[in-house]
This record gives structure tokens, C-alpha cells and sequence, in this order.
């Protein structure tokens, strides 16, 4: 197997003061990086999407607690913990990255400023090491002259490493074994469209742009092996909840004959809730989809639903890729035996 070309840079930084993002909103127009040095401007930069992607967004609150700490101490690290568990709601690993931080807290260290800082560091690395153990299991199940589709935005931009989805994407490349890559541009975003095909054209992977509207022609036309996506939360029965337009499309693949791949750390995985249904679905301000790049697209005061994520039930889920394993066809005790 070949590795995949030096990892691509990281869209979070710590230089011992502040914490550097690189603003999603921007790309691929501008590279500009935000200096954040207060735990609520890293709950803005979640809420507002600078940084997204649920391993990233976990990776930024660890941060964000530590540049807490670094201003008021332990209360002010605790008061943190609630101001960035509310700034997005539905991805598990937010929740599960502070809960390592107030576990910290709780031990009460010696130097709790340097206690912080090294979990967080630790947050981050155990995350690229994760990406990097998923992206060898899940192209080793990709044969070869496989026809891809992705959706949304996996990859580097969206954690600490190589990606999820992305990450076996870049993986099957290097190993050859990909006949095609599709994007789709994912609404209202358009993380696909902005991020993904800006990734994979910055590594030399060839990857086509499509419209979401346009993937079952492009299944019935050209034909599709695997649609391969991340996850935000994922039930204890195998529910998974991805960016809005990813149950659409598991249906689609199963109705033309190609698998469905879900790539996600077991960060990602919540044992406490026992089905898709109990998942809270973020709503986000419909002027996303009214407004894009400052120009209206639909007529004023119409109503809007602009939902971030949808679920798409285990029964479409052909194979869950963790850090901890491969899990076929997930079920509630497939779920299990992996955590067992």
C-alpha cells in the first residue's frame, strides 16, 4: 500500500496564546487565518462556521477551554464549557472533546493551565492518528477502478489530520485504485463545491463538481461503486446524521446498485442514544439560502427551512469505518461489539 503525500496542513493552530483558524467562510477565494484568544470567540467561530467539521469542532473547543483557563483560571474554563457546548448542537464529538476537558478540570492538577493544554494537544493528535487508521481500512475495502461520490466536506479542513471520508478518498488515490472522484456541491454551503474539490485539486486527485440534483443521472449514466461520507452523530443502532442531502443520496446509491461508506472516528459514535430520531437536527438561518455572495436568489420574506443535517437510517449503511474497526451492515449489536 502507498501512503498518501505528506499530510496536508491543518486548519487549526495553537502558538501557546492564541488559536489560529483558518476561515472556512473565505476559502477558495482568500487564506485568511483569524487569531482567536477568548474561548467565546471560538464559540462564535463555531456557531458561525469558520471552523466546521464535527472532529475540528471538537478539536477547537478543547482550545477554547484552555484559552479560558489561560484568562480566569478553572471558573472561567467552566463557565467556557457551557458557551461552546451551545454553539452547534448536533455533532457528538463538541460534547465529547469537552467532556474530556472538564474531566481535567474535575482532577484539579497542580498546574491546571499546562494540565489543559496537553489534552487539548492530545485531542488533536489522537485525531490524525485516527484519520490516518481509517483511511487504510476503508481503501482497503475499495476494489479497484472504483467510481466514488462524496458529499460534503471531509477532509483535512474538517479535522486534525488527512480526513475522514476524504481520507480514504486520498488513500484509494494513492493506492490507485480510483476510476473517479464526484463532489457534490452541497447546499446551502456549498462546502463541496468551496472545499472538497479545493482539497482534492491542491493534492492532484482529478475530481468532478456536481449538482445535487444531478446525482442519480449521474448514477444511471456513469455508474457508481461508493458514495463515501463523514458523519456528525452517530445513534447506537447505526443511524447516521451527515450533512443535509446525505439520506437523498443513500437511497439513490441503493436503488442504483453502489454501497454506502460511513467514515467517523467512535468520537463520533453516541452510545446514549438509541436511535436517529432522538438526534437533534440543527436549524440554521434561512438567509443561507436565500443570499448567496451577497446577491438574492429567491423573492423576499418567503418562508425558509434550511435544516443542517439529515439522518439516514442503518439500513442504507453498507459500512461504518471507525478508528477501533470495520463495522458491516451497523446494528445495534454490531455498535456494541465494537465497543465491547
Amino acid at each position: 500500500m502507498n501512503p498518501p503525500q505528506t499530510e496536508p496542513f491543518c486548519p487549526l493552530r495553537w502558538n501557546g496564546e492564541c488559536l489560529l483558524l483558518l476561515d472556512q467562510r473565505r476559502l477558495p477565494a482568500a487564506e485568511t487565518w483569524l487569531e482567536i484568544d477568548t474561548a467565546g470567540g471560538v464559540a462564535t467561530a463555531i456557531r458561525d462556521m469558520a471552523v466546521r467539521g464535527a472532529p475540528a469542532i471538537g478539536i477547537a473547543a478543547a482550545w477554547g477551554v484552555v484559552l479560558a483557563a489561560q484568562r480566569g483560571g478553572g471558573t472561567a474554563a467552566r463557565d467556557a464549557l457551557v458557551t461552546l457546548a451551545a454553539a452547534r448542537p448536533t455533532a457528538v464529538n463538541l460534547h465529547w472533546a469537552l467532556e474530556r476537558m472538564e474531566r481535567v478540570l474535575a482532577a484539579s492538577p497542580q498546574d491546571l493551565l499546562l494540565a489543559l493544554e496537553a489534552e487539548a494537544r492530545l485531542i488533536q493528535g489522537e485525531d490524525l492518528e485516527q484519520n490516518r487508521t481509517m483511511a487504510r481500512l476503508g481503501a482497503d475495502r475499495i476494489p479497484s477502478g472504483s467510481r466514488v461520490l462524496t458529499h460534503c466536506n471531509t477532509g483535512a479542513l474538517a479535522t486534525g489530520g488527512i480526513g475522514t471520508a476524504l481520507g480514504v478518498i486520498r488513500q484509494a488515490h494513492a493506492d490507485g485504485r480510483l476510476a473517479s472522484v464526484h463532489a457534490t456541491e452541497t447546499r446551502p454551503w456549498m462546502q463541496g463545491a468551496r472545499l472538497t474539490i479545493w482539497e482534492l485539486s491542491r493534492e492532484g486527485i482529478p475530481a468532478s463538481l456536481v449538482t445535487e440534483g444531478a446525482t442519480a443521472h449521474l448514477m444511471k449514466r456513469d455508474g457508481i461503486d461508493w458514495l463515501i461520507v463523514g458523519a456528525d452523530r452517530i445513534a447506537a443502532n447505526g443511524d447516521t446524521a451527515n450533512k443535509i442531502g446525505t439520506y437523498a443520496l443513500a437511497v439513490l446509491a441503493r436503488a442504483h446498485g453502489a454501497k454506502v461508506m460511513v467514515v467517523a472516528p467512535v468520537s463520533t459514535i453516541d452510545m446514549r442514544i438509541e436511535s436517529g430520531e432522538e438526534i437533534p437536527i440543527e436549524m440554521r438561518s434561512g438567509e443561507e439560502i436565500l443570499r448567496a455572495a451577497g446577491l438574492s436568489e429567491a423573492p423576499p420574506g418567503i418562508a425558509v427551512e434550511n435544516p443542517a443535517f439529515d439522518v439516514t437510517p442503518a439500513a442504507f449503511i453498507d459500512l461504518l469505518v471507525t478508528d477501533r474497526g470495520v463495522v458491516e451492515r451497523p446494528s445495534r449489536e454490531a455498535m456494541q461489539r465494537l465497543f465491547s
